[in-house]
């Protein structure tokens, strides 16, 4: 029996991606694609979700890259230009399981802990959740199992009574190995499906 729902946030309920802020830098996409590729790179940026600071990561980059300081420093001066809207389509599901009460509602989410209040002051359906484990707060992220089992142990959840949702099927595989029924987010509309499936809406 399904008693908890767990959310990823970004790209599952917040559209975040830095190509919003780098198309406003670069005039060539191929320019911003080869510096999000090699200078503010995924792996770069998970190190911050991981509790490495803002600080520390940006002065790292800027040793090896210098001549790109000033499109470095924009990642965090201007981190609030990568964040589009709320994925309205998976809020209203999340409004929906929220109204129901019969499901405790958690976000399990690789954020650095710095950005995260930007975040929390600009989506408000944030403060509907039961409780939120920020990994650059717990200073461990997915698809760690330790960073899973912190979520588990501190809210009393039990893996065969939860569902996990995230965009990153490598995060999937993960929850899956602890035995937490999981959905791979592709789209609001298939997430609905799949929870029709499991009855749950």
């Amino acid at each position: 029996m399904t008693r908890t729902i767990i959310f990823d946030l970004g790209a599952v309920l917040i559209d975040w991606n830095p190509h919003y802020l780098y198309r406003k830098i670069f005039n060539e996409e191929a320019k911003m694609l080869h510096f999000l590729e090699n200078v503010c790179t995924p792996d770069w940026n998970e190190e911050q979700d991981a509790g490495r600071s803002l600080e520390e990561a940006t002065q790292l980059l800027i040793e090896r890259h210098p001549e790109q300081e000033e499109n470095i420093r924009a990642f965090y001066g201007r981190w609030d230009e990568m964040l589009g809207g709320a994925i309205e389509g998976t809020v209203e599901i999340f409004r929906e399981l929220k109204e129901s009460g019969r499901y405790n509602l958690y976000a399990l989410t690789n954020w650095s802990a710095e950005t995260f209040p930007i975040a929390q002051e600009r989506y408000h359906f944030l403060g509907w959740f039961d409780g939120i484990v920020v990994s650059g707060t717990e200073k461990d992220r997915k698809p760690f199992d330790s960073f899973y089992h912190t979520l588990l142990n501190r809210f009393n959840v039990h893996p065969s009574e939860a569902v996990f949702i995230d965009d990153n099927l490598r995060n999937i595989k993960a929850a899956e190995k602890l035995g937490i029924d999981s959905i791979h987010f592709t789209s609001p509309e298939a997430l609905r499906e799949a929870l029709k499936e499991r009855e749950i809406l």
